[in-house]
């Protein structure tokens, strides 16, 4: 390795432990490492609030109505706290409702912001593209900064582009981002996604209900949080028809108003303490979790050799006891199992018996988080150019990746840093699962998604020392 190729390891580093200690700020996070006595199985109950796949982009919807929403069910996650920045540079008052998770948005007072206010409010999430279509309908005018995220692929940007260029909107780049104006107002177009991305259509979503005329949207991703998103904005007066094969219409309406809205559950940290009783062989109920947006989740659970019961007000999981079974995986976009899923899964594969594969066909960069694994002792070997399988369901992608678990290994603890949102997830299941004990530092990152994290560890009965 050559010294700048060093260098630039150790900026990218330093520049994801600041993304950290500030995600962590944000929700009151005050250390940013855990050490964890591993060998411990969880037990008990925890609740999952609104999802981060949702509740953000709902809060950016509120731009567009004329009197204030009212979103309920909302996380404690740093995004959360990113988008309110943003929405309060452009003068929309937020303020705490009376129960928990309860934000009013008074978007009366819409106003432009300055550029390195956004900038430097944005961090990196990659929420403030959003902002696009309501803030051009609002002002005629928008402005995104470089954006972050977690670093598990390129994630381009050029299908949000692309879509507002469509519905008329000028594209300028600049040294500091990317400025977008309307000087002709912006008209409903026809358009088809060249993959069903979830943040292209929110995109879409948000700019065509207020655009003129009517868009037609092709290949339209269809998660349960873009449903969610649907049924607020169809709440606020907009015209909007899901037809079968991924084909979205939506009729333009002159104007909108603000919304009363629960978010819906989130799916991803429920299916993470779902993997997470698993692999230290536990027993966890998930209140507010439901059956009908994990399905797919559930069979792979049972699969493995979890088990599950289905309340009204929840889903336990637990380890039945004997041994865990390999299986075969293929990541996909809704209604396939999700990305976000196999992570926190992977480390229950590890006490498996047997050759497990997982096909990621969504992102080229997600098995970084298995280096460290390996490190405790797993047995994980990652394909780059992913594996033939003559029994693929889903079509093969150009970027995929595979990774080949064999087990069962058992883990031992170790120093690790969280890399991303659900491998840092990953690394805390792995601690809590392996023998001795296992510091994660980078914490921040995890907190821009699961909320409390800390406090639901304890209510679990997880061993472990965190110094905040």
């Amino acid at each position: 390795m050559t010294e700048e190729e060093q260098q630039a390891i150790e900026l990218a580093a330093d520049g994801l432990r600041q993304d950290a200690r500030k995600a962590g700020a944000r929700v009151g996070l005050t250390s940013d490492e855990i050490i964890i006595n591993g060998g411990r199985p969880l037990h008990g109950r925890i609740e999952v609030r609104g999802a981060k796949n949702l509740a953000p982009k709902a809060m950016v919807a509120a731009l567009l109505g004329r009197t204030p929403s009212v979103l309920r069910n909302v996380p404690n996650v740093s995004d959360i706290r990113v988008v309110a920045g943003l929405l309060a540079l452009h003068g929309v008052l937020i303020t705490r409702g009376e129960e928990p998770g309860e934000w009013h948005l008074d978007p009366s007072n819409v106003e432009r912001a300055h550029h390195a206010d956004i900038d430097a409010h944005a961090g990196s999430s990659r929420i403030p593209i959003l902002f696009c279509g309501p803030l051009l309908h609002r002002l005629g005018e928008a402005f995104i900064p470089d954006l972050g995220g977690c670093r598990i692929g390129d994630r381009p940007i050029d299908f949000h582009l692309d879509a507002l260029r469509r519905f008329g909107a000028v594209i300028e780049k600049l040294p500091s981002g990317i400025s977008l104006t309307a000087p002709n107002g912006l008209k409903g177009a026809a358009i088809e996604l060249p993959y069903p991305s979830v943040g292209a259509t929110e995109q879409v979503l948000l700019t065509a209900v207020l655009a003129e005329g009517q868009t037609e949207l092709r290949n339209a991703a269809i998660e349960p949080e873009i449903v969610d998103l649907i049924c607020i904005l169809q709440k606020m007066g907009a015209v909007i028809t899901m037809e079968p094969n991924r084909v979205i219409f939506i009729e333009g309406v002159p104007e909108l108003r603000g919304y009363n809205h629960r978010a819906i559950f989130d799916r991803n940290e429920a299916a993470s303490w779902a993997s997470a009783a698993l692999a230290t062989g536990g027993d966890v109920f998930i209140e507010g979790a439901r059956q009908e947006e994990m399905m797919t989740f559930l069979n792979i659970f049972r699969k493995v050799g979890g088990d599950f019961d289905v309340h009204d007000d929840g889903i336990r999981f637990w380890h039945p006891g004997g041994t865990l079974k390999p299986v075969t995986i293929e990541t996909d976009v809704h209604p396939g199992f999700m990305t976000d899923w196999q992570q926190p899964l992977v480390v229950a594969l590890t006490q498996a018996d047997g050759v497990s594969t997982i096909h990621e066909t969504v992102y080229e960069n997600r098995f970084g988080f298995t280096d460290a694994l390996n490190k405790m002792g797993a047995d994980i070997a990652v394909h780059p150019d992913g594996l033939h399988d003559e029994k693929r369901r889903v079509m093969r992608r150009e970027f995929e990746q595979a990774a080949v678990i064999t087990g069962p290994t058992p883990l031992t603890g170790a120093d690790i840093v969280v890399p991303d949102l659900r491998g840092g997830f990953s690394y805390l299941i792995a601690g809590l699962t392996a023998q001795g004990q296992t510091r994660v530092s980078n914490l921040g990152i995890i907190s821009r998604g699961y909320e409390n994290f800390i406090e639901k560890l304890r209510l679990l009965g997880a061993d472990f020392v965190f110094e905040g």
